[in-house]
């Protein structure tokens, strides 16, 4: 049966209340790869030593992650069949390493591709200070859902994607992701089964577990911040991707960049050995030097 779409419309906020430390900060970096290349350099010591840390811009993903709430029973979601589609993050100021925090997700809305090519749920979360109320980031993201089509929510109206420059990129950086990547980023609280247990992966149709969508989404961040910010966090504003393919851990990614005026920049990552792009029309927001 499909998920009941009016069910799913009417429910209130979901909030967690979370406190992240030094170590989870720099766990996450780690779960990125960082080190992996020039474990000594200063713009690596930045996101791993604790005597000069930064949170690393894309960690707002996992604060306060709620997990993978669309595989609990109440939403009637076919969780085997979800892949994130997109993921959008903006930052109201820069990450602390460590605070208490409180994060407001809701479904914005569940658009229906027909019974037969599945649906589209929008959320947004916010994450803002336990205390202050102060908001640190607002993050929307969209699921799509294979196996819950014909719910009977609009077919029209989802966001259009960020348009990718038709020429050559204006730069491109590489980065190579670990075989047990997976393994070091699910700590940072994204335990769906599909990024390590190889049975849920081959149900889901893939050959072997896949890299979570935001790790490569916090590996492109951090290709992007160095190469437009000198690895800066604090001019850090927005990133917005669409999810078009899986990474399996121990591939390479080069993501592409193309300047579009001060302070943005469109995006494209692909797998270098399969030359195949999984991630595309992506939009970067940045505090210009």
């Amino acid at each position: 049966m499909p998920l009941d779409y009016r069910k799913l419309m009417a429910l209130p906020p979901r909030e967690e209340r979370a406190r992240y430390t030094a170590r989870d900060t720099i766990l996450y970096a780690l779960g990125l790869g960082v080190g992996a290349d020039d474990p000594l350099a200063e713009h690596t010591l930045r996101y791993v030593y604790e005597e000069r840390l930064q949170a690393l811009p894309t960690m707002a993903v996992v604060i306060a992650y709620p997990g993978f709430w669309l595989k609990e029973p109440q939403y009637g979601v076919d969780w085997k069949r979800v892949l994130h589609g997109e993921q959008s993050l903006e930052l109201h100021r820069p990450l602390p390493i460590e605070a208490d925090v409180v994060s407001r997700l809701r479904i914005e809305e569940i658009y229906d591709k027909g019974a037969d090519k599945g649906a589209l749920l929008l959320s947004s979360r916010e994450i803002v200070d336990a205390g202050s109320g102060e908001r640190y980031a607002t993050l929307r993201s969209s699921a799509f859902l294979r196996g819950d089509g014909g719910c009977g929510g609009p077919r029209e109206g989802a966001p259009k994607p960020h348009l990718v420059p038709a020429r050559a990129p204006d730069l491109s950086v590489f980065n190579a992701t670990r075989e047990d990547q997976a393994l070091i980023y699910r700590l940072s609280a994204d335990y769906n089964p599909l990024h390590i247990d190889p049975d849920v992966a081959r149900a889901a149709g893939f050959e072997r577990p896949i890299l979570h969508g935001l790790c490569s989404y916090g590996v492109i961040g951090r290709a992007a911040l160095g190469a437009l910010c000198a690895h800066d966090a604090t001019r850090f504003r927005q990133l917005d991707v669409r999810f078009s393919a899986p990474v399996y851990p121990g591939e390479t990614l080069r993501t592409d960049i193309w300047h579009q005026g001060p302070g943005r920049a469109a995006l494209r990552a692909r797998v270098q050995e399969r030359d195949v792009v999984v991630v595309d029309n992506g939009l970067f927001v940045y505090e210009p030097a």
